[in-house]
C-alpha cells in the first residue's frame, strides 16, 4: 500500500490494489512522503470512496475533523447495524462526524442547540431513517455523556436521507421534504381527502419520490422506456394523470426540473393508488 498524499499526522490518500483509499490512524502521515509503504500498524480506519466523490476532497474533509469524532461515528455507525453503510459512504461518515463536531464546537463556547426545521415531516416523511437517526445518537451520547440534544435526532435523519444524493450539502434534501409535503398537499385538495402517512400505498409513493429526486439529480429521469404502459395509464386514469401534471408543475417551480412524460404516467398510477387507499379509509 504507497502514499499518494498526505493531508496532516492523521489523514493519507494511499494506492491499495489499484484502488484509492482514505487512511486514518494516529501519526500515520507523520514525515511520511508520496511514494513511501503506509505503515499498515497505524491504520485505524479505511474509506473506500465508492459513491461518486472525489477522493482529495473526501480526505481534505477529514484531514479537518478530529480522529476521535470519526472513530465514535463510525463505532456508533456499527453498532446500530450501519457498518455496511459506514464502510460504503465515507460521505456519510465524514457528514456525520463534521456535524458532531460542530455541535460539539458551538457547545464549548457556550452556543445554544440549534432547533431544526420540518421535525414533523422527517418523522412522518422518513420514519425508519428518524427511527436509525435516534438509535444513533443514543450511541453517541452514550460515549459523549449526552451532550447531543434531541433535536440533532432530526438533523441525523436529514443527513442519512441525503445519502442517497451522495452529496454532504443538506439544501438538496430540505428542498425535497418540502416539496413532498407539497406534492401530497396537491392531492389532498384535488381529491378533498386526507391521507394516512402510515398506510402502505402512501409510504411506496413516497419512496417512489424520493428515487424520482435522485434521478432529477443525477440527471436520469425516466423516458421513453415503457411506452405501452404510460399509454395504458393515460387511458386507465385520466383524472388522475391531469392531477400528476399539476404535480409536475410543482416539481418544475421548486426544482427547475421539467418531468418527462414516463415520470408523470408513474405519477398518476401512485396517486390513483393512494386516492383509492383514502378513499376506502373514509
Amino acid at each position: 500500500m504507497e502514499i499518494l498524499r498526505v493531508f496532516n499526522n492523521n489523514v493519507v490518500l494511499a494506492i491499495d490494489d489499484g484502488r484509492e483509499v482514505i487512511l486514518t490512524g494516529r501519526g500515520l502521515g507523520f514525515h511520511a512522503r508520496p511514494g513511501q509503504e503506509v505503515d499498515r500498524a497505524k491504520i485505524v480506519r479505511t474509506f473506500l470512496p465508492s459513491d461518486g466523490r472525489d477522493p482529495d476532497h473526501i480526505a481534505e474533509h477529514i484531514a479537518d475533523i478530529p480522529p476521535e469524532i470519526i472513530r465514535l461515528v463510525t463505532d456508533a455507525m456499527a453498532r446500530v447495524g450501519m457498518a455496511r453503510q459506514s464502510r460504503e459512504s465515507p460521505t456519510l461518515v465524514v457528514a456525520l462526524a463534521d456535524h458532531v463536531s460542530g455541535v460539539l464546537r458551538r457547545a464549548s463556547v457556550g452556543g445554544t442547540s440549534i432547533e431544526y426545521p420540518l421535525e414533523a415531516e422527517v418523522r412522518s416523511l422518513y420514519p425508519e431513517e428518524y427511527e436509525k437517526a435516534r438509535s444513533l445518537v443514543a450511541e453517541l451520547n452514550a460515549a459523549l455523556k449526552g451532550a447531543l440534544p434531541s433535536s440533532e435526532d432530526v438533523a441525523f435523519a436529514l443527513h442519512l436521507v441525503n445519502a442517497g444524493f451522495s452529496t454532504g450539502d443538506l439544501s438538496y434534501t430540505y428542498r425535497m421534504t418540502g416539496v413532498i409535503q407539497q406534492m401530497l398537499a396537491v392531492i389532498e385538495q384535488t381529491y378533498g381527502i386526507r391521507m394516512d402517512q402510515r398506510s402502505v400505498n402512501v409510504a411506496r409513493f413516497i419512496t417512489h419520490l424520493r428515487y424520482l429526486f435522485v434521478r432529477i439529480h443525477q440527471g436520469r429521469q425516466l423516458e421513453k422506456g415503457s411506452e405501452p404502459i404510460i399509454q395504458s395509464i393515460r387511458q386507465t386514469y385520466p383524472d388522475q394523470m391531469q392531477c400528476a401534471y399539476r404535480l409536475a408543475a410543482v416539481v418544475e417551480l421548486r426544482l427547475g426540473a421539467s418531468l418527462t412524460e414516463d415520470e408523470i404516467g408513474y405519477l398518476a398510477l401512485h396517486v390513483a393508488r393512494v386516492v383509492a387507499d383514502a378513499t376506502q379509509s373514509s
